[in-house]
This record gives C-alpha cells, structure tokens and sequence, in this order.
C-alpha cells in the first residue's frame, strides 16, 4: 500500500485477495506491505471490516468464510500461528480455532490478522494457505519491493496507488509472475498466461496462448522443388 493508494479499496481487496476461501488459494494474499504515513489508518480500516466477517458453514448463504479444507490443513495453519507468536509478530485479531456451538467440530479458524513482522518470520516466508495476514510496515515504495521480493516464491503480487512512477516501479521490479495494480492478488482470468518466477516457478505458464505453446514442438521444414 503506497501513502497515496485509496485505502477503502486496499481494505476491501486485501480481505478478498487473503481471507476468501478462507486463504486457501496459490494467489492469496498473506503478506500486506504498507507504509507508515498511512500504516495505522490501514490498521484500523482492515481491523474493523476482519472483525465483521462471518465464519460458517460454506453451504449458508449467510456464511462468509468456510472451513479449512481438512483438519490437516487446520492443524498447519494453527502451527503458522503458533510460530509467529514465537517469532515475536503481534498477534492483533483471530489466530484461535472456532468453538462457536454447531462449529467445534468442523475445521473453522478465524482469520487471522499479525504486525511486527519481519522477513525471516516463517509467517513471512513460507506459503500457509490460511486465513492469515502478516501487516509489515515499510518507509519508502522502495523499501516495499526490497521487502516483498526478499522471499523464495514469487507467483502474485498487487500495488495499491495512485501515482503512475510507483506503477512502473513496481511492474518493472515486482518478481512475480502476475502483478495487479488497484486489484487483489488472487484469482485469474482463464485468457491470461499463469505461471510465477522463482520457487512459484515451473519455467512456463498455463492457460491462454502460453499453453497452446507449451504443448507446441515447432518442427523446421525445408522443401527443394
């Protein structure tokens, strides 16, 4: 989040991009790298609208967020949790299994939202695929790209703001794969080429064309009349 990015939309895209499907997607949001002229109004914003969000049942139309995909799944996330409190991150919302009635028996977590934390925490580093959001607050646009390219994996990654330099920037220096300007970072169209860089990376790309090509062999052929 750059100083000027519009933070109603950076709220809104950051709990879509890293709690829907209860994080449970390649492309989910996990780290959101903010700066500090606007780092505690994004806090408070994010916090407000985490706090509203109805954990349930998939099937209830009410519901906004599900289970985790199995109790394995459920156990992982509760260790990232467990790891980050350990490695000294502020734990600010959730991090607990839900023991509501009708949801104790289910594999229900409530999302998760940590600051202070640092890049060489696990919760920073490694993929937990879980409602979790690790807050990292960074000085300068600079400092941001340093900071979210200091990881092995680099499959998606967005920039929310208003200022077309800090768009170039972070199109030309962003390694990833997929990279999204005022958008949230999961999900993508069917059309366009899917593949990260780095760990994220298989050293091509899915869907659209770039798949047409990856099952293509080109064969050279010379005929002499």
């Amino acid at each position: 989040m750059a100083a000027d990015a519009d933070l109603d939309l950076a709220v809104e895209a950051t709990i879509s991009g890293g709690l829907r499907s209860t994080g449970q997607k390649c492309t989910a949001t996990s780290r959101v790298i903010v700066q500090q002229e606007v780092y505690d109004e994004f806090k408070e914003k994010l916090l407000a609208k985490v706090k509203e969000i109805k954990v349930g049942d998939g099937l209830d139309g009410e519901t906004w967020m599900g289970p985790c995909a199995s109790e394995s799944q459920l156990n992982t996330v509760l260790s990232y949790v467990e790891k980050g409190r350990e490695e000294g991150a502020t734990l600010l919302f959730g991090g607990e299994r839900h023991k509501e009635l009708g949801l104790e028996n289910g594999f229900y977590v409530q999302p998760t939202v940590f600051e202070n934390v640092s890049s060489q925490m696990s919760i920073a580093q490694e993929e937990i695929f879980g409602p979790v959001l690790a807050l990292m607050k960074v000085n300068s646009i600079e400092e941001a790209l340093e900071v979210a390219n200091d990881v092995e994996f680099g499959l998606s990654a967005s920039i929310f703001t208003t200022n077309i330099s800090n768009m170039l920037s972070f199109i030309k220096d962003m390694d990833a794969g997929l990279v999204r300007i005022n958008a949230e970072s999961a999900g993508v169209e069917l059309q366009a080429p899917f593949g990260g860089m780095k760990q994220s990376s298989s050293h091509s790309r899915e869907q659209g064309q770039a798949a047409i090509e990856f099952f293509t062999a080109i064969k050279t052929v010379f005929v002499k009349g």
